[in-house]
């Protein structure tokens, strides 16, 4: 009774204290009314035409001081990134995976349509720059003392507008003036921040090519170990250890230096000539970089780290090719539905995406349209001016060898560390063969995304039986890839026995992708199960015998012993019982020949793969 009667007095003060219906109309109104007066004296005082607003630059005095922050590829790519950058005197912080708390973020701040590694990305770093104001800066603070490292681009996707729609984050954020270096995707190898700050120097360039193929291929390696251990959790344990010791050699790297290397007589002659001292130090640390002793130090330190895991190579499981857009295909958290980790809990074994593939095809592509672009420069000249056109056949021949021996030269630098890492990396795709295969579908010079490169992969890892499914990840609504999934429909009536799931990513619907995930991949499981089933039977051998054989020979269980792969058979276990039924026969000594798969399944399925192919519109 006091409560009601206590609570009375105050109720005419509350309703007085609410605005009605008709007075929070008249207050949005004229707060419409006053921005748009202020956007009109704007219009009035600038140029009608779009500029790109001009950033305070990051400049070399501030390298010491300024922390770069980066993020978005895995866990391992970010680590050396990082080690690369410090090892050239920068200051470096990686940001957390991108989470849907960050995505929430980005599209409160952002822009609405845009791609949600966009969202995620800019909103996960709005959510690191609040948090370091939770800690005590300020926002001047953090302006001036951070900055972001990401990729951009120009081309027929929202892509071409990360960047711009980064600022506006963090400007609606309250952060306005954080600054942004951009790494030009369309630039391909001339690639180049543009900031004085952010200097490419060749031991950090090489530093940082060094740490993006280490990455590639110790992810490769990752995913073909972890689903095959032993132990749980010990692969995850035995490269976070490998990975801490890798990240130190690659910052504590000794840098090449004229006076470490020759006599101090050769040396002193050296440094007096600016000429002879700028090629021989260049030289020098490319040389040591790619080939040097460092290198393989660290190659083989990671190796021996790796070595100490046991695997059961007889488990039965899907070889899934995940394929798609850059960002979706790379994260390994909410930005794709946690896809890597789903799939392992589900039984299957993952082939990723390395980034190399990509640079590949940015070199493979250069070199394409330089030689479709010929006839532009040869029709110049009038046909009696035989000087002038054998001079521009010279010059192309000349750019067009520069381009291969781009291609051949990193081709071989990754089969490299493929090798001093283990030898089960898997090596780089042949570009030429992916453009011949997509052609019929997709003409190999549309832009966007990955191009032609999807329909490629796809075509690609069926004929040759290098995974049971092809699974495809891309943000809702990509362009590029919405054009490809509407070509797959045509490449999946020409072979019939492909698996391929497009699945969209964004901030919601995960529940739903995985169920989709699942479905198929309930099919390529059965595939890769009636694949070993019908192996098994082709060596006359049972399971039992297999396993006991396996149990006496340990080196068979070693992470790094490379099974040779037979040609129309898919799945790892299927592979290993031919391989091990051929030792037990005593056909071959215990190595790692190759040979062709010659049962009774082999013809069947590489013959539908050919046929397919065949059937393909010219």
């Amino acid at each position: 009774m006091n409560a009601a009667t206590n609570f009375e007095p105050q109720t005419p003060l509350l309703l007085k204290s609410l605005k009605s219906r008709q007075e929070l109309e008249q207050e949005i109104q004229q707060r419409v009314a006053e921005e748009r007066r202020r956007l009109q004296e704007q219009a009035r005082h600038t140029s009608p035409h779009f500029r790109r607003p001009i950033e305070r630059p990051f400049t070399a005095a501030e390298r010491h001081s300024v922390t770069i922050l980066f993020g978005g590829l895995t866990w391992k790519h970010e680590w050396l990134i990082r080690s690369a950058f410090e090892s050239a005197g920068y200051k470096v912080a990686l940001l957390p995976t991108p989470d849907v708390a960050g995505f929430q973020l980005g599209k409160e701040y952002g822009n609405n349509g845009q791609c949600n590694p966009t969202y995620f990305m800019v909103g996960h770093l709005i959510k690191y720059l609040q948090s370091l104001e939770a800690q005590g800066l300020s926002r001047q603070e953090i302006v001036d003392n951070y900055v972001f490292f990401t990729a951009g681009s120009c081309g027929p996707c929202r892509f071409g507008m990360y960047e711009a729609e980064y600022r506006l984050g963090v400007q609606n954020a309250g952060f306005d003036g954080f600054r942004i270096l951009l790494f030009q995707q369309d630039d391909g190898i001339n690639a180049a921040s543009g900031e004085a700050g952010l200097k490419f120097t060749v031991d950090f360039g090489l530093g940082a090519f060094n740490a993006l193929n280490f990455g590639d291929v110790l992810n490769d390696i990752c995913y073909q170990i972890r689903p095959y251990e032993m132990k749980d959790g010990e692969t995850d344990r035995a490269f976070e250890d490998s990975m801490q010791r890798l990240s130190l050699a690659l910052r504590n790297r000794r840098m090449f230096h004229i006076n470490d290397r020759f006599p101090p007589w050769l040396a002193s002659r050296i440094m007096a000539n600016r000429i002879a001292e700028g090629i021989t130090h260049t030289t020098g640390k490319i040389v040591d970089h790619l080939w040097g002793k460092q290198t393989d130090d660290m190659l083989q330190d990671v190796r021996a780290q790796l070595e100490t895991i046991e695997v059961d190579r007889l488990r039965v499981k899907p070889l899934v090719k995940v394929t798609g857009e850059f960002f979706a295909q790379t994260t390994e958290g909410d930005g794709n539905f946690h896809m890597f980790q789903f799939l392992e809990r589900e039984g299957a074994e993952i082939k990723v995406e390395p980034i190399a593939n990509w640079i590949m095809y940015l070199l493979w592509q250069a070199k394409a349209r330089h030689r479709d672009r010929k006839w532009l420069d040869m029709t110049r000249p009038g046909p009696w001016q035989l000087h002038r056109r054998a001079l521009l056949e010279l010059k192309f021949r000349q750019k067009q060898l520069f381009f291969g021996i781009g291609e051949g030269l990193y081709a071989h630098l990754y089969r490299r560390i493929v090798k001093g890492l283990g030898g089960i990396g898997h090596e780089l795709l042949d570009m030429q063969e992916l453009a011949r295969m997509a052609q019929p579908y997709y003409h190999r010079f549309a832009r966007g995304g990955e191009g032609h490169l999807e329909v490629a992969k796809n075509i690609y890892y069926t004929v040759h039986k290098k995974a049971h499914m092809v699974l495809s990840l891309k943000p809702f609504g990509c362009m590029p890839s919405s054009q490809s999934d509407g070509v797959q429909s045509a490449v999946m009536n020409h072979f019939k026995d492909m698996i391929f799931l497009p699945i969209e990513t964004s901030g919601e619907g995960e529940i739903n992708a995985h169920s989709r995930v699942q479905m198929a991949l309930g099919e390529a499981k059965a595939k890769a199960k009636g694949e070993f089933q019908q192996v098994l039977e082709s060596t006359g051998k049972r399971l039992e015998d297999i396993r006991a054989y396996v149990a006496d020979h340990p080196e068979l269980r070693r992470p790094f012993y490379k099974v040779p792969h037979a040609h129309g058979i898919t799945g790892t276990a299927a592979n290993f019982v031919l391989h091990v039924s051929d030792l037990m026969d005593r056909r071959r000594p215990l190595s790692q020949l190759r040979r062709p798969f010659t049962g009774a399944s082999r013809s069947r399925h590489y013959d539908n793969g050919r046929a397919g192919l065949e059937a393909c519109p010219r």
